[in-house]
């Protein structure tokens, strides 16, 4: 069987954004780096990105592959093939200005809202995904997998599969649950699917269409962002009401741990910090903590354990736990510096901490990339208390910057941190700390834990170096995506 597989397999990445380009969150991290490390293994990967301003603008468009269109109210659709900047990896981009060439964000305008055609934005890029797996638009390249990515991408899988000729497999990775794509079901009719797809073996979602459904009942296979979530969202309290259809396609799912870029984190030659460091060299660090506890308006104490947020200020984040355990943890000699931007109420409740606590609490209520950079690496621990998490990538940076996470044992939380209990410390396995409840006394216990291990400065360095060495690589994840891309077309 293994004779049918092709031997530099082709692979489509299908998304809605992509580092350094456009960036909501970890999806864009992961298409930023996976692409890369699937060609380093020997694959040939592409991505198909829509043409938002900051994608049109930053990929050379090399050569126009084909016009598209009218379609999805646009009059004008053209497919461009170009690379995207700094690295070998090629990207399609649908350049539709109607649909994508607009201020805001990818999904929502300047002040929060729904773009209110995002189906029809979004149905675009399934569209051209699918017919880019049929063959249809390059005549030089087509993929062997179509991988597509979120509820963005959903469609995808649809459309591929109403197409009997589509011979490339179909893989579906579901970054967050939570959002899944919901619109009117009676817009079914501008998407063109058959009328089968929008049954509730289809599309249909309580009475709305989803998108995100799209891919997990029309995909060969489905991956999670870590084995824990992968079995999280089988579950109710997880599985965001589509728990059923998980629970329904069990044994075609499964978690592949999303990994770290180490030519965007590293800190031994970050230049957002202001000295670099490693496991054998932590020098570095307590000028990093220094120059952040100046650039955060913080008190200049060496001594004082220096938690850091780096994270949308949600309720998915647990933002609200740490609010709670605030005074105790301040109380216990702690600095707090939060780096994000969310729910008003939660900004506001942040903002108001700042007030009262100043010189012990920061906030900057932005995201800039290079501040992250230089909160994680001056922190001494990283806050990550989500009430669920399909992967973490914050906790991940913070291992490798020897930035202790504490998080709430869930999804890739639970699979990346070894929590420091007595066992794992005698075992030198511990990289940082970890509880259960959501609650603000649980969190509390666990950063209790932490201040008292930091005052072990001998034992606390050991467990810094344990983190740093903990291998979490994208060739790592690439690697079992390729096995998994085997496993499927071995099956077709």
């Amino acid at each position: 069987m293994s004779a049918r597989l092709p031997v530099r397999p082709r692979v489509l990445h299908v998304a809605a954004e992509v580092f350094p380009l456009v960036k909501t969150g970890g999806l864009a991290d992961v298409t930023g780096a996976l692409p890369q490390a699937l060609i380093r293994a020997g694959a040939d990967a592409r991505l198909l990105l829509p043409g938002l301003p900051a994608i049109a603008e930053s990929v050379p468009q090399s050569r126009k592959v084909c016009e598209i269109g009218p379609l999805f109210g646009a009059a004008r659709i053209t497919l461009r093939l170009g690379q995207m900047p700094g690295s070998h990896v090629s990207a399609y981009v649908i350049d539709a200005p109607y649909l994508y060439r607009r201020g805001g964000g990818p999904y929502q305008d300047s002040n929060g809202a729904d773009w209110p055609d995002n189906l029809q934005r979004f149905a675009l890029l399934g569209w051209v995904g699918a017919h880019l797996a049929a063959g249809e638009l390059d005549e030089a390249w087509a993929p062997d997998v179509l991988h597509a990515h979120d509820w963005h991408a959903g469609l995808a899988c649809a459309y591929a599969k109403a197409h009997p000729g589509t011979a490339a497999a179909r893989l579906f990775t579901v970054h967050n649950l939570a959002y899944q794509g919901l619109f009117p079901m009676t817009e079914f009719a501008q998407l063109g699917l058959p009328t089968s797809a929008k049954a509730p073996s289809g599309l249909e979602y309580h009475g709305q269409l989803s998108f995100m459904k799209g891919g997990l009942k029309f995909a060969d296979r489905i991956t999670t962002v870590s084995p824990s979530y992968a079995r999280e969202i089988a579950t109710h309290e997880f599985g965001a009401g589509l728990d059923g259809v998980i629970r329904g396609r069990q044994a075609d799912v499964s978690g592949i741990l999303n990994g770290v870029d180490p030519a965007v984190w590293n800190p031994s030659a970050d230049s957002a910090l202001s000295a670099r460091y490693d496991a054998e060299r932590l020098d570095g660090k307590a000028v990093c903590k220094e120059a952040l506890q100046r650039e955060m308006g913080l008190a200049l104490d060496a001594a004082a354990p220096l938690f850091a947020v780096v994270s949308r200020l949600t309720s998915q984040k647990g933002l609200d736990l740490v609010l709670g355990a605030l005074p105790a943890l301040l109380a216990s000699g702690a600095q707090l510096a939060v780096m994000g931007t969310g729910d008003p109420a939660l900004e506001a409740g942040w903002r108001a901490a700042a007030q009262v606590h100043p010189g012990r609490v920061a906030v900057r209520l932005i995201y800039d990339e290079a501040l992250a950079h230089r909160v994680i690496g001056g922190a001494d621990a990283i806050v990550v208390p989500s009430r669920f998490e399909p992967c973490g990538l914050t906790q991940l940076y913070g291992l490798r910057y020897g930035t202790l996470p504490l998080v709430r044992r869930v999804g890739g939380l639970a699979d990346t941190v070894v929590d420091a209990s007595p066992e794992a410390l005698n075992d030198g396995r511990a990289t940082g700390f970890s509880f259960d409840a959501a609650t603000p006394e649980a969190l509390l216990q666990a950063a209790q834990r932490l201040v008292a291990l930091y005052r072990q400065p001998p034992a606390w360095r050991a467990v810094m170096r344990t983190a740093m060495a903990r291998d979490f690589s994208w060739d790592q994840a690439a690697a079992q995506y390729l096995a998994l891309y085997n496993t499927v077309l071995a099956r077709a």
